[in-house]
């Protein structure tokens, strides 16, 4: 299965299978809620099938790399988008409004991927990329919020393996630097995006790489 279905499959799958209660649990992203993250992974779900939907004629202008903007500071919240999530996702009412919403919406970004073609070019955010670049670039954003999602739910299954690593990889990419051998695939996603803290000892492993963190994508 590509990596993009599958990790995104899996984080469908996750979030349907979550108690109500749940939802009013703290996630990975801070200051949002579990319900608030589900809601963003709608707009997610709405980016990816616009942006297979149109289609680009000149040469690609970024990659699975470039097509991440790196910011100074992490959100403030203030962002109208930022802002206004919180409120959508409050709108739904009932978990059970915003998981139909996002199996149906999410269920079509799914198979709209599995469809397109990957060597075809599309446009997005002023950029220009390949969409097999453009699943690929997701398959980080589906890993990072899988991880969002897990975060103080111990009981809910973290993301698939292969997409821990091709999402390392491509942070990787981003950073211009390998992270050391002995953080995990996932101590990388979430050190390297400012999730957590480093301790000393990964402060100290990083090295040159520790300037560089936390990367703060968008």
């Amino acid at each position: 299965m590509d990596l993009f279905e599958r990790s995104w499959t899996e984080l469908l799958a996750a979030v349907a299978e979550l108690p109500d209660d749940d939802f009013e649990r703290p996630s990975g992203c801070a200051g949002w809620l579990v319900r608030d993250l589900a809601c963003h992974l709608v707009i997610d779900a709405q980016d990816v099938l616009i942006t297979l939907v149109t289609p680009a004629d000149t040469e690609p202008t970024a990659d699975a790399v470039t097509y991440w903007n790196v910011a100074d500071e992490p959100p403030t919240g203030d962002d109208p988008l930022d802002a206004l999530i919180p409120r959508l996702a409050a709108a739904y009412g009932e978990p059970r409004w915003l998981k139909f919403h996002l199996d149906d919406v999410g269920s079509a970004a799914c198979r709209a991927a599995a469809l397109a073609d990957r060597g075809a070019r599309v446009s997005t955010q002023d950029k220009v990329l390949t969409v097999a670049d453009f699943l690929s670039a997701y398959v980080l954003e589906w890993t990072l919020h899988h991880l969002d999602l897990v975060a103080h739910l111990p009981t809910v299954g973290d993301p698939p393996p292969e997409a821990l690593a091709a999402a390392r990889a491509l942070l990787e990419g981003i950073a211009g630097a390998p992270f050391p051998a002995s953080f995990s695939d996932a101590d990388a996603l979430l050190v390297g995006t400012g999730r957590r803290a480093a301790s000393g000892a990964e402060k100290d492993a990083l090295g040159d790489l520790a300037a560089k963190v936390p990367l703060i994508l968008g």
